[in-house]
């Protein structure tokens, strides 16, 4: 253990040693910045990305930045480069993160753009009413923003899909100026899962929301800062003479109160909670106090204002050179190593180290705390997993093995999660990552949610290896992959196109063949967006799903293509879509064209059509048989249509096209013919209706019918009419 120092030599107690405050170096940072004031700053949760953007209201030495375009710095904690994105729209009132690390900035106009870490952006406003009035200031959280408008209003977008925004409750009387400072509550932290708003108006608090605004009577105001912790149950107030008040939620309990101007004539420019235990301050000067739960302090000097990014289970501090973990010390970490700790966790420990010197009594020490030693396990598992240093990860780990082996029965669920959990925490906060996450945030979010945090940063590498090792589907980040290459990819002059195209698409399949059944269409939709048509088609050749492949095919203007594997599918909705497709974009000579020009491969699809035709379209089915010389067929629709007829005319105009269309088929002579005398029959029936003045239906009937009908009602010089032009003989007459 030479040269590892001891976890405790960065506690520091608070409440007279019952409570210890832990600050430590994560990261000397990467970066050549020399003054973060210069800046407006955004740090995303988790140990996130951090945002920096020139503060244009600010002075700067000449000579200290160069002259450019406005632009928008993306580094990780440790002070890498992530991505600088040109920024043209205007003076930026606010910048934040979602909760997946992607970049909210918004305007004094109300747009706001949400950069993901490539650049890429989507762009909505707060709409046109907003654009008007302008907007003065914001506060943007992991699934929202509310804005504050120059008329003092609040508007509420929930989401990140452009929705409208909500107006918030207005005060009465509204706000007769700007508000001294204000903050908001997440629907994550209130009661009413709602979002909330505090303002600072006067010497008071007011509560706004959706519904209504309440004035809070606190006095002691103006109120320059309002700070809710992350569990939304305190809220921490800097007012105008630089008193800094924590308070309950609702503000009817005093927790402590501590002059920030004792150790600094200047106000703290942040107050930002570590955890919800603590609050950290901030000075300009480069002073920095941790202020305990019952006015309790801790100081300490960087060179440079740093910038404090609240953590639900810490603050981090970034300034000029470093970046530091605050965090109240937890109690797993203070059984297991306190130095004064009686804990079994820290007898265990003891006993583990005098074991791994050999040392006879070691064996001693374990049954003397057998009856607590399954508890002492894990809390050694536990501090392993709050500690940073590799070293002290597997020296509390080895001595929670060496516990496990004097149980009978112990499950090892926990031991062997907590190995995974650490090799990946590990992996993460190499400082080439730069993702400084804890323990404590990693069970707030997910195994899926760091693997997509390094998915998004390109790390597809380290996420893949992550996910293979914790069983997680490794499709989300091949997709990202793939997408990637083919966004960066860039043909050959000198190869044909296509091997340029062959080559990538052969690449992406390869890397996918380890896992059966993945989906190609998203990957190919993204070649079809950077105008990669040939290599999309390429790559939808190796897509599963048909219901995935024949949409994006159409979407692509590729339908034959599209029929050809519908039709191969065996679906006949997807025939149907690209059938209706095909003959809503196309005029009708060139659908049934295309259709006949694919001859026995369209065989399937042009059945549905008629089908579905016969049904739904008689007009399409007509021309379709007519654009196919089919007469037969078009004879036989006819007389379909011909026995439907309600008026004798249009039967009759039916049987007599259908004797047409009989009459061009050299091998239909009997039929045209029959057609013929059907309409000599339709057109007799029709007369005589006539004469019998409509008393009796006759059109439609057979001959011998038609005899009954003449001879029952007085027509006998009609009936023999009727016997000697259709020779019906005397037999069947009688």
């Amino acid at each position: 253990m030479t040269g590892v120092p001891n976890p405790t030599t960065t506690w520091e107690p608070v409440q007279d040693g019952e409570v210890f405050y832990s600050t430590r170096e994560v990261y000397q940072m990467m970066w050549q910045l020399n003054d973060l004031t210069d800046f407006i700053i955004a740090g995303a949760r988790y140990g996130g990305p951090l945002a920096l953007m020139r503060d244009t209201s600010k002075l700067v030495a000449l000579g200290r930045h160069s002259v450019s375009k406005p632009q928008i710095i993306i580094y990780s904690s440790a002070g890498n480069l992530i991505n600088t994105i040109p920024w043209d729209q205007g003076k930026v009132v606010s910048m934040g993160w979602t909760h997946d690390e992607r970049l909210v900035a918004l305007n004094e106009e109300g747009t706001y753009r949400i950069h993901d870490l490539s650049g890429a952006y989507t762009q909505h406003s707060l709409g046109t009413d907003a654009a008007d009035i302008g907007i003065q200031d914001a506060r943007i959280h992991e699934h929202g923003l509310v804005a504050l408008t120059n008329q003092l209003t609040f508007l509420e977008v929930k989401a990140w899909t452009g929705t409208k925004p909500l107006a918030l409750a207005l005060p009465d009387p509204s706000l007769d100026g700007a508000p001294h400072g204000w903050s908001i509550v997440p629907p994550d932290a209130t009661i009413s899962r709602h979002i909330e708003v505090l303002v600072a108006s006067g010497n008071t608090i007011l509560s706004v929301d959706a519904l209504e605004c309440v004035d809070q009577r606190v006095g002691r105001g103006p109120f320059l800062s309002i700070a809710p912790s992350p569990n939304g149950k305190s809220i921490a107030l800097l007012t105008s003479s630089g008193l800094v008040w924590v308070v309950s939620a609702d503000f009817t309990k005093s927790y402590a109160e501590y002059d920030s101007t004792q150790d600094s004539p200047a106000l703290p420019k942040q107050v930002v909670w570590c955890g919800s235990d603590a609050v950290v301050l901030s000075y300009a000067s480069g002073l920095l106090v941790i202020l305990g739960p019952f006015g309790d302090t801790i100081k300490h000097y960087y060179p440079g204002a740093p910038h404090v990014v609240g953590e639900v289970d810490g603050a981090r501090v970034v300034c000029v050179d470093r970046c530091d973990w605050v965090q109240k010390v937890p109690q797993s970490s203070m059984n297991a190593l306190g130095p004064t700790s009686t804990h079994p966790a820290a007898l265990l420990l003891h006993a583990a180290e005098q074991f791994s010197q050999r040392v006879p009594s070691a064996h001693d020490s374990v049954r003397a705390i057998r009856p607590e030693l399954a508890g002492a396990v894990d809390v050694l598992v536990d501090a392993a997993g709050r500690e940073w240093d590799g070293v002290w990860q597997r020296k509390l780990m080895n001595a929670a093995a060496f516990g496990r082996g004097f149980l009978d029965m112990c499950d090892p669920t926990d031991f062997v999660a907590m190995g995974k959990t650490l090799k990946v925490l590990n992996a993460a906060r190499y400082y080439e990552i730069g993702i400084p996450i804890t323990y404590a945030q990693y069970q707030h979010t997910s195994a899926t949610h760091i693997i997509a945090r390094l998915t998004a940063r390109n790390e597809h590498l380290l996420a893949l290896r992550i996910a293979e090792f914790l069983g997680q589907p490794p499709d989300t980040v091949l997709k990202h992959w793939a997408c990637a290459k083919i966004a960066k990819s860039v043909e050959d002059p000198d190869a044909p196109a296509d091997k340029a195209d062959a080559d990538v698409c052969r690449a992406i399949v390869e890397k996918f063949r380890a896992t059966p059944g993945a989906s190609f269409a998203d990957i190919a939709k993204r070649a079809w967006e950077v105008g990669r048509g040939r290599l999309a088609t390429m790559l939808l050749d190796h897509e599963p799903r048909p219901g995935e492949q024949v949409p994006l095919l159409l979407q692509m203007k590729e339908e034959r293509l599209a029929l050809i594997k519908a039709v191969n599918s065996g679906d006949t909705d997807l025939v149907y879509l690209v059938l209706l497709q095909l003959k809503k974009q196309s005029s009708l000579g060139d659908f049934f064209r295309l259709l006949e020009e694919g001859g026995e491969q369209y065989g399937p699809a042009v059945r549905l059509l008629e089908v579905y035709a016969r049904e739904q379209d008689r007009e399409l089915l007509k021309d379709f048989y007519y654009q196919d010389d089919k007469r037969v067929a078009s004879a036989l629709l006819a007389l379909d249509d011909a026995r439907a007829a309600k008026m004798a005319d249009n039967r009759i105009e039916l049987v007599r096209a259908a004797a047409k269309f009989f009459s061009e088929d050299r091998e239909r002579g009997w039929e045209a013919k029959a057609m013929d005398e059907n309409v000599r029959l339709l057109t007799f029936q029709q007369q005589l209706e006539k004469d019998l003045e409509g008393r009796v239906e006759v059109v439609g009937l057979s001959v011998n019918a038609t005899i009954r009908v003449c001879l029952m009602n007085g027509q006998p010089k009609k009936a023999e009419k009727i016997r000697g032009d259709w020779k019906v003989p005397d037999k069947r007459q009688g």
